[in-house]
Order: structure tokens, then C-alpha cells, then sequence
């Protein structure tokens, strides 16, 4: 006679199942959540973006910066020198003015 008979009439719950589900339900929440609001997420990704594109902006004006300085800093050296610049340069640096300027501030 066997202890426990196959076709007994209380079945035990599948509690095993229901754990399981709740476990794969909750890593998908976790998962879903971390690809949309998580450090290499899809906000976070257009945030990027938006930055990276300020700084393209800024790269840029800074090259046309560097440009206009580049090209002062030729005309103002030994080998080639703009006596008109050299006078712009040293009547704002001293504070110059001639006599025939007219000054508005």
C-alpha cells in the first residue's frame, strides 16, 4: 500500500509557477525601467545628444575665435606687420586717443 496515492482530491497549489511568473514579471519591469530612465537609456540618450550638439556649437565659435586670433597674431609678427593694426592694438591697450576721434561709451 503506497503512502501517498497520484489521484489523491486536494491538489497542492502551484505556488512554484506563481513565484516564477511574479520573478520574470518583475525582471521585465526592472528591465524595461532601466532602458528607458537608466544611465545608457533612451532619455538619457537624447540628453546626449542635445549636449553634444551645444558642444559642436561651441567647438565651432571657438574655431572662428581661434581664426581671428591666429590671423591678428600673423599680421602683428616679425616677418609681416600691419601698421594699422600695430596702431588699433596699442591706442586700446594705452588708451590713446587723437586729437580729431570722436569716443562714444
Amino acid at each position: 500500500m503506497a503512502l501517498y496515492s497520484q489521484g489523491s482530491a486536494y491538489a497542492r497549489p502551484a505556488i512554484g509557477v506563481f513565484v516564477y511568473f511574479v520573478i520574470a514579471f518583475a525582471l521585465g519591469l526592472y528591465f524595461t525601467f532601466a532602458a528607458v530612465q537608466g544611465d545608457y537609456g533612451i532619455f538619457s540618450r537624447a540628453e546626449i545628444n542635445a549636449d553634444a550638439e551645444t558642444l559642436r556649437a561651441q567647438r565651432d565659435s571657438l574655431r572662428v575665435q581661434v581664426s581671428v586670433m591666429e590671423n591678428k597674431t600673423k599680421r602683428l609678427s616679425d616677418t609681416f606687420l600691419d601698421l594699422d593694426l600695430l596702431d588699433q592694438q596699442a591706442r586700446d591697450v594705452l588708451g590713446y586717443v587723437r586729437h580729431d576721434e570722436i569716443v562714444i561709451r
